[in-house]
């Protein structure tokens, strides 16, 4: 199959290196992709939103299959856009449509989809700028501290947690009447705040059946300990000891199948990857947000331990037939840690050379924010540069493989979290 990803990140290089690991790819694109996705497949200089030039290099290009990688041409309607078209309407992709997408574009959309679907999630209101009295009345009546979330897409920076009833109140005010976020923030979700720990599950479905891939728990602060400013995620641990056999079923008989059902249920189309950000509250699954494509850095940490053909998993999903396809998962551990340019997720330098071992014993380097300089060097292009995953029957061994390779990589700047995973460890 000639098969087009789009995307540029850590998730779509690693996407990249599991498909070209399977005999039914016969070539393979990735727009634009980074200096990693250059070293194992071609590099298309094509932008992710561009749908009319993407229609034009399916069909120059003969493609059979497209796998989108990030969420905003989901949320934009390239699914729609191609099956509209009547040369690219038989053409299967891996994403869902434009209405599917609208679960991770609106926050107030995946809320209320729930409650009509009986998926367990935290208590809500939603407001806009002419209803900011009310909301500010609503606020009075909630427990502290009290989550704030932007409706639309905010970069992964659309959620607060307000620790005092003052704070709250100002945020809300920034929110809807200054905009803080932008268009993303023309409407807030109030939510109760969860206590418990994360995780990150993710589900394969071709809108009938699903499967349901390796857990995760990620790590979204820049500082160690959990401090310091959210970022798009600094590293990856699967699997996680706190999602044990009954607290997995749980997850699939009260989150994953009244999801896939309720999708069907509503005519929503939706043939692609569901991430379902989760929150174990003692045992019990609450969602605390549904992503409609995978995790990022999770997938670097989760596609290693899928030993089953990638490529048959995304054509299932494309084609609707998931539901012949098995599944095989490694028991093996796989620990992610991400290396970020100095001063993100603030403003950082770019431009920096890096220097990358060739032996990487037990890991897998997966480039994110990377390109090439005109000396033919890799270099810092974005401010998560670099995904380095290593693998392990123990997760003491996967960290030790991974963070062994993170000391051998150098640039001018470059910063990473020594306690990926420390707080697992002391739950084994």
């Amino acid at each position: 199959m000639n098969i087009l990803l789009l995307g540029s990140g850590g998730r779509e290089h690693a996407f990249a290196w599991k498909i070209v690991q399977s005999p039914k790819c016969s070539q393979l694109f990735v727009a634009p992709g980074n200096a990693g996705t250059a070293e194992i497949a071609k590099n298309i200089s094509l932008s992710i939103t561009d749908f009319d030039g993407i229609k034009s290099f399916i069909l120059e290009n003969a493609v059979d299959l497209v796998v989108v990688g990030p969420e905003e041409p989901l949320v934009k309607g390239l699914v729609d856009y191609l099956a509209a078209q009547n040369e690219t309407a038989k053409i299967p992709v891996v994403g869902p449509s434009q209405l599917g997408a609208t679960l991770e574009g609106s926050k107030d959309f995946s809320k209320r989809f729930m409650q009509r679907n009986n998926v367990p999630t935290a208590a809500y209101e939603t407001f806009t700028a002419d209803q900011i009295d009310a909301g500010l009345a609503y606020l009075e009546t909630q427990n502290l501290p009290i989550v704030l979330k932007a409706d639309g897409l905010a970069a992964g920076k659309g959620v607060l947690i307000c620790q005092t009833l003052e704070e709250a109140k100002a945020s809300f005010k920034e929110m809807l009447l200054e905009q803080k976020f932008g268009d993303a923030s023309s409407k807030v979700v109030v939510e109760e705040f969860l206590y418990g720990i994360e995780l990150s599950v993710f589900v394969a479905t071709d809108g009938k059946s699903y499967k349901i891939l390796p857990e995760a728990k990620d790590y979204k602060r820049i500082g160690e300990g959990d401090t310091g400013l959210n970022t798009g995620g600094m590293g990856a641990v699967t699997p996680v000891v706190f999602a044990d056999e009954a607290f997995m079923k749980k997850v699939e008989d009260l989150v994953v199948k009244p999801t896939v059902d309720g999708l069907a249920k509503e005519n929503i189309p939706y043939k692609g990857f569901l991430f379902i950000g989760l929150m174990n509250n003692n045992g019990e699954p609450y969602v605390i947000e549904y992503n409609v494509r995978m995790g990022d850095p999770e997938t670097e940490a989760v596609l290693p331990r899928i030993t089953s053909d990638f490529v048959d998993l995304l054509n299932g999903i494309g084609t609707g037939t998931l539901d012949t396809y098995e599944i095989e998962i490694s028991s093996q551990y796989a620990t992610t840690v991400v290396m970020v340019s100095g001063g993100y997720p603030g403003s950082y330098e770019k431009g920096f050379p890096i220097s990358i071992p060739e032996s990487t014993k037990g890991t897998v380097v997966f480039h994110a924010g990377t390109a090439r300089n005109d000396k033919g060097e890799i270099v810092n292009q974005g401010g998560r540069v670099l995904a380095i995953t290593g693998m392990g029957e123990s997760l003491e061994e996967a960290l030790k493989n991974a963070f062994d390779t993170v000391e051998n990589i150098h640039w001018d700047k470059a910063y990473y979290r020594k306690d990926i995973g420390q707080d697992i460890l002391k739950l084994i």
